[in-house]
């Protein structure tokens, strides 16, 4: 799941998007309105988490604007404004959801992945398939109740090739919902990330395995369905 930060506050901007990838998000992170635009114009994000407070335009404008190109993200508004009004015209305008500074990382976190749910309607908190397990929410996979050991990175795959199951994730995809914009990737980072994430799955006795679609992607497979592998 990829997230687009906007926060002027240089600190504050560090401490979520550092935050956020080690709770498994891929994220990018702009200081200014413009910026911001300009982002959901060439990529697509997940969720968006906008301050009002900007040095360039009023978030309300950045929320308004962005409408054409937001192709529904949700959005929640991180601001210092607590009046009513304020709150109210966040949500008329389209906002999801809002947090006022100061606030508590966790809750920032969980409001994150309820609008992600909300959005995304019957968004599973557990996906499984053959003897592995992934809970959404904790990040914490298993196959026949034992604990996988998963870098982060692994575990967003993972969570991405169970969501789309049985269908292909491109590599496009990966590249897109895996890494943040600032990121560089290669083809053999991906394909180093497929080997490791299989390795730990052959290892841990896992009755699914993923499969190589050449020159398109990847998949996952049970055993009898299994071809193609490295």
């Amino acid at each position: 799941m990829k997230l687009l930060v906007v926060e002027d506050h240089k600190d504050l901007r560090a401490l979520l998007q550092e935050h956020l990838e080690r709770m498994g998000f891929a994220v990018d992170a702009v200081a200014t309105g413009r910026q911001a635009l300009d982002a959901m114009a060439m990529n697509t994000f997940d969720a968006l988490i906008l301050d009002l407070g900007l040095p360039d335009m009023d978030g309300m404008q950045v929320l308004a604007q962005c409408g054409s190109c937001r192709r529904k993200t949700p959005c929640i508004i991180l601001t210092a404004r607590d009046a009513l009004q304020s709150r109210v015209a966040g949500l008329n305008q389209g906002a999801d959801d809002y947090v006022l500074k100061p606030f508590d990382l966790a809750e920032l976190e969980a409001r994150v992945r309820a609008v992600l749910r909300r959005s995304q309607g019957s968004r599973e908190h557990r996906l499984s398939l053959g003897n592995l397990a992934f809970e959404t929410d904790s990040r914490h996979a298993t196959v026949d109740g034992q604990a996988l050991d998963l870098q982060r990175r692994e575990a967003m795959l993972l969570e991405e090739m169970l969501r789309v199951w049985p269908r292909i994730v491109v590599k496009e995809r990966m590249e897109e919902h895996l890494y943040a914009s600032r990121e560089s990737v290669t083809l053999n980072a991906i394909e180093a990330l497929i080997s490791r994430l299989r390795r730990k799955l052959r290892q841990a006795g896992a009755d699914v395995a993923i499969d190589t679609v050449r020159g398109v992607g990847y998949r996952m497979v049970l055993p009898a369905a299994e071809h193609g592998r490295d």
